[in-house]
């Protein structure tokens, strides 16, 4: 039997639609289902502005392509619902198209991207370096879902994710444990794609909250980097921290599909709650 549920409202496919005004300007719904409290989820805004990149170059008769970078700036936290999504190509090319996607609320800039598309690699990878990490979650993994430090984790309506207990100190109250995580994703309704994973690729707790720092982490940079197309079946997560400086730190995340391949890397820049 299938584990997968009855697309509905909260399905990630349905929850990043975005629609043409025909002009380069796209408009989108923020769902609260797709949210963290009453913020929608940095990772998730990632993968709207992939789509918005994606689609105004199919509408133009572009060859259909991927995102492979989708590298953004954080201006401000947008509020749950209608949002413009501006667009302007910066360069056509053979390999990789760069288009630049601004994301409005109600007159006001909230997030700025810019996307680079081609196609994601098909063949093996001639080496590849990945830390070992089992397929599924073990029995022990814990569900994330119901209130968090930084709210409500309403993702768990339209994903699974799964947290590795050992890599989270925070979780019974240790303040001492490295910020390195471990956690497994995938969506409720339909195989991973491009899209969802680079909402993978952020969809961890902040790894500070195992130093003690818990609350808010609002991100300020993120890029990531599409590898390959994923697999079906759960995504591998393994997210650090180089360095916690003040109130400022770093988080690096890798993500691996089922069949065991690279599929995105994500690095950001965010903000720590205080001590």
């Amino acid at each position: 039997m299938s584990t997968l549920e009855a697309p509905g409202p909260a399905a990630f496919d349905v929850a990043c639609a975005v629609r043409s005004l025909g002009d380069g300007t796209l408009t989108a719904d923020l769902r609260q289902e797709w949210a963290i409290g009453h913020h929608p989820h940095g990772g998730f805004l990632l993968s709207l502005i992939a789509k918005a990149a994606v689609a105004v170059l199919a509408e133009q008769g572009d060859p259909a392509a991927e995102p492979l970078v989708v590298s953004a700036e954080f201006l401000r936290a947008p509020a749950i619902g209608p949002v413009l999504l501006r667009t302007d190509v910066r360069k056509l090319g053979r390999r990789a198209t760069v288009v630049a996607v601004r994301l409005e609320q109600r007159g006001r800039s909230c997030v700025e991207a810019t996307v680079t598309v081609g196609r994601l690699p098909v063949r093996r990878p001639d080496w590849t370096d990945l830390g070992p990490m089992p397929v599924e979650p073990p029995p022990r993994a814990i569900p994330l879902g119901g209130d968090t430090p930084e709210g409500a984790f309403n993702l768990a309506k339209g994903c699974d994710v799964r947290l590795d207990p050992a890599t989270a100190g925070y979780l019974t109250g240790r303040v001492t444990d490295p910020p390195r995580l471990r956690l497994w994703v995938r969506p409720r309704h339909s195989a991973p794609d491009p899209y969802f994973v680079l909402l993978a690729g952020d969809v961890n707790p902040p790894v500070v909250f195992n130093l003690g720092r818990v609350g808010w982490a609002p991100t300020v940079q993120l890029t990531a980097l599409l590898r390959a197309r994923p697999a079906g079946g759960w995504l591998r997560v393994q997210v650090e921290s180089r360095t916690v400086q003040e109130s400022w730190f770093d988080s690096d995340a890798t993500v691996v599909d089922s069949a065991g391949r690279l599929v995105c890397q994500a690095r950001q820049l965010a903000l720590a709650p205080a001590p």
